[in-house]
């Protein structure tokens, strides 16, 4: 190792020694759980590498922690950015330094080295478990490792694991839908956002909606988070003339849904009324200006990383907390559902714009060219 002093990690130890990264930890912090021989072993291996304990060892051992790291599977999309500004924020407010690993969801054997290499540079952990790839992840924190999560928000009964803040996007969707109903829709149409358990919360929270309205619940389409699988699933709707409004998973797919009904000669929100999901800062520019659900990720970022702090404060791992609702925030893209002899009218270009045309107005007009 000459001419590497000090380079050594704490996984290349437990590696050597053919023992656990805890197990390491525990010896260099003096811990009475492990064996002399393997003390002696670890100890004859740190010295052979010339390894220097870092953060991580104390904080597996109950050490202080100065730095953090979040897990996350993607940082492009908006309430997981978002959620990073809030956390970084935070951590610089405290004096903390915040690192970022992306968790690569492909098998169980990455998201644990996603995981155990998060844990050496910081010892504490905050995930952003929106995804199955960040609840995969969550599983995976040692019990012994202190940690945070944004989640889903659970459902009733239901106790997440660990120190954990949500938002009541149930109750949000279910607010979205009963404004479209309350302006005449006689039913809303629901794009998702990808669920691994089969129905998100904003999906169930639009469902509840419908069915204690006795209303139809129309099959959703879910497949992807982009603006692109927005457009195609809202080619789909457009074809159906009985569609009039629609819930989207995220403003993203309210975006590629709104264009696909212009392309297709509907406007919005003349025929179709249309509302997003997490009001990005672009959604008010939109034309026309997007009606969403406001999410306030980078103060659940704030949010999460407080319990993180404080958890690390008096010792407790387990503190759960339901972020105030969601709001509604109402701009143009959503109105009251065309009136019949509209809604099943021909329509055509105009300037690139979708109008009504009358159909016996259309064909005399045929007959005078």
């Amino acid at each position: 190792m000459t001419g590497h002093r000090g380079t050594a990690s704490i996984r290349d130890v437990a590696r050597a020694a053919g023992v656990s990264y805890q197990t390491v930890s525990r010896v260099i912090n003096d811990h009475p759980s492990v064996s002399p021989p393997t003390r002696q072993t670890v100890l004859d291996t740190i010295e052979r590498l010339e390894y220097r304990p870092n953060r991580a060892a104390r904080a597996l051992a109950g050490g202080p922690v100065q730095s953090v790291t979040v897990l996350a599977s993607n940082t492009s999309l908006y309430g997981f950015a978002a959620a990073l500004e809030g956390i970084e924020e935070a951590t610089r407010e405290f004096g903390f330094v915040m690192g970022v690993r992306v968790v690569e969801p492909d098998t169980p054997a990455g998201v644990r080295d996603a995981v155990e290499r998060a844990i050496e540079p910081a010892g504490a952990i905050i995930v952003i478990a929106f995804d199955k790839a960040g609840v995969d992840a969550l599983a995976s924190v040692p019990a012994t490792v202190p940690v945070a999560a944004m989640v889903p928000a659970p459902t009733e009964g239901e106790h997440p694991a660990r120190s954990s803040v949500w938002i009541d996007e149930y109750a949000a969707a279910k607010e979205a839908t009963n404004y479209l109903l309350r302006l005449g829709h006689t039913t809303v149409h629901h794009l998702s956002i990808p669920s691994w358990t089969g129905a998100t919360k904003r999906m169930l929270g639009w469902r509840s909606a419908l069915q204690e309205a006795g209303l139809s619940v129309p099959k959703p389409l879910l497949a992807g988070w982009e603006a692109s699988w927005g457009y195609e699933a809202g080619g789909k709707l457009a074809k159906k003339r009985d569609v009039t409004a629609v819930l989207c998973g995220n403003d993203d797919i309210a975006v590629g849904c709104i264009r696909a009904m212009h392309d297709a000669g509907r406007s919005v929100p003349e025929d179709v009324s249309i509302i997003g999901f997490d009001d990005v800062p672009l959604a008010q520019f939109y034309t026309p200006a997007l009606t969403t659900v406001r999410q306030d990720f980078k103060a659940l970022g704030r949010v999460c990383f407080a319990k993180l702090l404080s958890g690390l404060a008096n010792g407790t791992r387990e503190q759960r907390l339901r972020y105030p609702v969601a709001q509604l925030v109402i701009r143009e893209s959503a109105g009251p559902p065309p009136k019949p002899s509209h809604r099943h009218a021909t329509t055509l270009p105009a300037h690139g714009r979708a109008v009504p045309v009358n159909k016996r107005a259309f064909a005399r007009l045929s007959k005078e060219k």
